[in-house]
């Protein structure tokens, strides 16, 4: 099968743009939209279709090899792909500690839409990029396999989301987005049109997304694209990481607008937003469009909540 019959998927583009009536927003003269990223495929939604779609174009039907956690929503949509497309697909998942372990649900639907999963030690992962250690990796992958990095994020997924910020011309002041490995915010700020700015909130600590999205741009454009900024507050104490605050906040969100809320990474996006709102930062009359960058996995607040320990909670992201 030739990856370039990703048409066949009949993908939802572009992505609903819909307003939503919240008085937290009205009160203070602004207008909130919800960019439903996560209408695009039931099983390549929002980011990841726009972040995979030209990767898996230049893959040509080629086996694919990628990287992510052990609840990595970048490793469910490849192996997703694979088994919708028809190529083979292998996951490296971070910590050769769950080799052993029963799979969890995001992994076991990796497994069972085909994708080979290979339990890597930490150190080993954070070499992933080092080129002894990749091609020790491709060894034992299939012949020809094509390496798409951690989060779907490299210079042809930031071309891939640009269309999601032309999508948006003329449409929001201020587009917001939850920012994992920072290849979303890249190419969304670079489509926008001028005058209108991206925010991105990132759901990790660390203060490294700013060189990150910059690298992005530059390996994709040769230089800065847009106006974007990132606020790190929101990020909740750590990726993964659901307070009672947020918990809070997320089951009030669905219940005012009956739209079920992702914890990891839309609903921090959507808190620093309301915050940013209440705060006052932005003026009367303001457009802001929220990027739901996906839905919720059947179990996914649960598995959230009961991760008592840092010890078992994912360490980085993989996905916008």
């Amino acid at each position: 099968m030739n990856a370039l019959d990703l048409s066949r998927l009949r993908p939802r583009l572009p992505s609903p743009l819909e307003p939503v009536e919240d008085e937290r927003f009205a009160r203070r003269g602004l207008t909130l939209l919800l960019k439903r990223e996560d209408l695009i495929h039931p099983d390549l939604p929002g980011n990841k279709w726009r972040k995979l779609a030209l990767n898996l174009r230049e893959a040509a039907g080629r086996p694919v090899l990628t990287f992510g956690g052990a609840y990595s929503n970048h490793l469910r949509a490849t192996a997703a792909a694979g088994r919708l497309l028809g190529f083979p697909t292998v996951g490296v998942v971070r910590g050769d500690e769950l080799a052993g372990r029963p799979l969890n649900p995001s992994l076991a639907r990796c497994a069972a839409d085909g994708m080979r999963l290979e339990f890597v030690d930490r150190a080993t992962y954070r070499a992933k990029n080092d080129p002894a250690t990749l091609a020790a990796l491709l060894e034992r992958a299939p012949a020809g396999a094509y390496v798409v990095p951690e989060g779907g994020s490299n210079a042809l997924a930031v071309h891939g989301c640009v269309e999601l910020g032309r999508e948006l011309a003329g449409a929001a002041d201020t587009v917001a987005v939850a920012c994992g490995t920072g290849g979303t915010l890249a190419g969304l700020a670079a489509g926008l049109s001028p005058g209108q700015r991206a925010l991105g909130v990132p759901v990790l600590k660390g203060g490294f997304l700013g060189g990150e999205v910059r690298a992005l741009q530059e390996a994709a454009f040769g230089g800065p694209r847009g106006e974007w900024s990132l606020d790190e507050r929101f990020h909740g104490g750590g990726y993964a990481r659901v307070s009672p605050a947020l918990e809070a906040f997320a089951q009030d969100f669905e219940a005012r607008h009956e739209l079920a809320i992702e914890r990891l990474y839309v609903a921090k996006m959507l808190y620093g937003l309301t915050a940013l709102a209440e705060e006052g930062a932005f003026p009367a009359g303001t457009r802001l469009a929220a990027v739901i960058t996906g839905a919720p996995e059947a179990g996914a607040r649960s598995t959230a909540q009961a991760l008592p320990s840092d010890s078992r909670r994912p360490r980085s992201p993989d996905p916008a």
